[in-house]
């Protein structure tokens, strides 16, 4: 009952909170207000793909790098903001923004480059912090010293991007690093103790239903501030649709997904942050699962598991 009682005060739902820690929630507890990630597209490549780690990037991965919804390449970033700031505002008139590299490898370049851009986005009225996505092989120290005088005046998260700790299926997705060269990265982040917020993916057919709980085991122990959880989709026009053309595979069923999501929340530690439940594909691009466009339909599923199991995030979780 104390247990209960003491989740019960973290997590608030009788006052309309979430069973878990939501991204959103977090950003209102730390800046008081609405704050909204606005996707940006720096222009960058990745490692994965022009031939220093190897060719064709993860076989899941877009031909935008995964920066579908980001602002287009060819404007600069001020223009990319304002053109999304624009959205945005109409619904929240007030909010605040996190500028958020999204498409590709946003530590892939010269640390110039990168100052440049970074700044540009920080200078933009209403951004109150950043968010960068990237790879833990893309981290050289003149990067970090860069990363760590960003976290001390201004809010920062790096996301790793990591997908699974079983190597062999790293390697079966054409990831270009191990679950080993991931905890490196992480460790160089955390050394400055910068924010680190991991990417896991659910429906490899590599993995059983084990084996990614297991991920989401092990990834509850390491020293990670947050997590975004992804099912796998088959788009047109990578590796992995013509894969999946030529030979289809089992994918997850929305209630598979939905449970373990629900089980994935109950073993992470309460503390940390979920940046995500679920992510989305353009509906043009997607071959499957079809379920997956409904993304408000799964989310919405979640909420209601975890109702039903009167659970909440870290009800299972241990040190």
């Amino acid at each position: 009952m104390g247990e209960n009682n003491q989740v019960n005060r973290k997590f608030n739902w009788q006052n309309g909170e979430k069973r878990y820690n939501s991204f959103n929630q977090h950003l209102r507890q730390k800046f008081g207000e609405k704050v909204i990630r606005v996707s940006l597209d720096g222009g960058f490549t990745c490692p994965n793909r022009d031939g220093l780690v190897g060719r064709g990037g993860c076989i899941y991965c877009s031909a935008r790098g995964s920066g579908d919804f980001a602002g287009a390449k060819e404007k600069t970033i001020p223009e990319q903001f304002q053109q999304i700031k624009e959205n945005i505002i109409k619904k929240w008139p007030k909010a605040k923004y996190l500028a958020y590299f999204q498409a590709y490898t946003n530590t892939y370049g010269p640390v110039e480059k990168l100052r440049e851009l970074y700044e540009e986005a920080l200078q933009q009225e209403g951004v109150v912090g950043l968010a960068l996505s990237t790879r833990p092989d893309c981290l050289p120290e003149e990067v970090l010293d860069y990363l760590a005088e960003l976290n001390e005046r201004t809010y920062l998260w790096v996301e790793l991007g990591l997908q699974s700790v079983h190597n062999n299926t790293l390697k079966w997705m054409n990831r270009g690093h191990t679950f080993e060269e991931f905890l490196v990265g992480l460790k160089k982040l955390r050394e400055r103790n910068i924010r680190v917020c991991a990417h896991l993916i659910y429906g490899f057919p590599e993995e059983s239903r084990e084996d990614m709980l297991y991920t989401a085991k092990t990834v509850s122990k390491l020293d990670i501030q947050g997590v975004k959880l992804h099912l796998l989709h088959i788009l047109k026009n990578t590796a992995l649709g013509k894969m999946y053309l030529d030979k289809p595979f089992p994918l997850l069923s929305q209630e598979e997904y939905v449970a373990l999501i629900v089980d994935t929340l109950e073993l992470l530690p309460p503390e940390m942050v979920i940046h995500r439940l679920t992510g989305d594909a353009p509906r043009k691009d997607l071959i499957a699962p079809m379920w997956s466009s409904k993304k408000w339909e799964t989310l919405n599923a979640i909420v209601q598991e975890l109702e039903k199991r009167n659970t909440w995030q870290g009800i299972y979780w241990s040190k």
